[in-house]
């Protein structure tokens, strides 16, 4: 699709299975499965898009969904299905070979977000799967996942990270960044200290990848309905608010990258309340 001169696709990692009770945090399930449904082990079926970008001459990727690292047993802890392949099938039938990918910007470093940024080489260790891309990541971000705690180390993993400093290929960044005319990111707080939203501008049209500001779109319509996966519960309110408030105002496209039933969406107002609709790019 054209958002005026910039080429997107929405590219799937597979969907990952998530607990529901995680996905809203405080929310009582009693409320939370009125608009979600979950299955008989109370899990949410969530995407990994992943966002492939052609802007000025460069091909850009967002994330880089769980990637082809797993061991079975993280297989089935996640419940991991693929039914179309996973982002390199997915590449590969747009005619983009891992080699092509210029540039590859983290919303975050979470594994089931960044996990494909590598992959296991022939002598048993990671090497990056995008040998000739720049990987553009916060550098707070990389911080908290070079040195997790208790809570974060389950998903910053050691095999996603240390093959790309050793490549030499990563950007580290300091706030909002420009990564073409049409294509930047923007810090959103919350989810992590450094997560980051892209933010795509071209011929009076705008779209923004939200990533884990708001997995879901009911995520974003309610702002106290937030994930217990967020490091900082309160950010995560004012930065929702804030991204919400201008995406409303803008008309900007809403793109979800865990929203296994709307990837592309648009809010509208009625009677003082936000709710997402289905939205296409034309």
């Amino acid at each position: 699709m054209q958002l005026g001169n910039l080429t997107l696709h929405f590219v799937n990692d597979g969907y990952i299975w998530l607990d529901g009770g995680g996905c809203f945090g405080l929310v009582p399930k009693v409320l939370w499965q009125k608009v979600v449904t979950p299955d008989e082990h109370n899990r949410l079926r969530m995407s990994t898009r992943c966002l492939y970008i052609e802007s000025e001459g460069r091909r850009i990727l967002v994330n880089t969904g769980p990637g082809r690292k797993l061991t079975d047993k993280q297989k089935r802890n996640w419940g991991l299905e693929r039914p179309e392949g996973d982002l390199l099938d997915g590449l590969a039938r747009l005619g983009v070979e891992p080699e092509d990918i210029d540039i590859v910007i983290a919303t975050h470093l979470h594994s089931d977000h960044f996990g494909g940024a590598t992959i296991w080489a022939g002598n048993g260790e990671a090497m990056p799967t995008f040998p000739r891309a720049d990987f553009w990541v916060q550098r707070r971000e990389w911080a908290d996942a070079r040195y997790p705690n208790e809570r974060t180390r389950g998903t910053y993993l050691p095999e996603n990270l240390l093959a790309l400093e050793a490549s030499g290929r990563l950007r580290l960044l300091d706030g909002d960044t420009a990564v073409t005319s049409e294509v930047r990111t923007v810090v959103t707080s919350g989810h992590t200290r450094a997560h980051q939203c892209v933010v795509l501008e071209s011929e009076g049209q705008a779209a923004i990848y939200l990533s884990d500001l708001a997995p879901l779109a009911v995520n974003l319509e309610r702002l106290v309905w937030i994930p217990a996966f967020d490091v900082d519960p309160l950010a995560t309110l004012e930065t929702k608010r804030r991204i919400r408030d201008w995406a409303f105002s803008a008309g900007l496209f809403l793109i979800f990258e865990h929203d296994s039933n709307l990837p592309l969406g648009r809010l509208r107002r009625e009677e003082g309340k936000y709710r997402v609709e289905p939205a296409v790019i034309t």
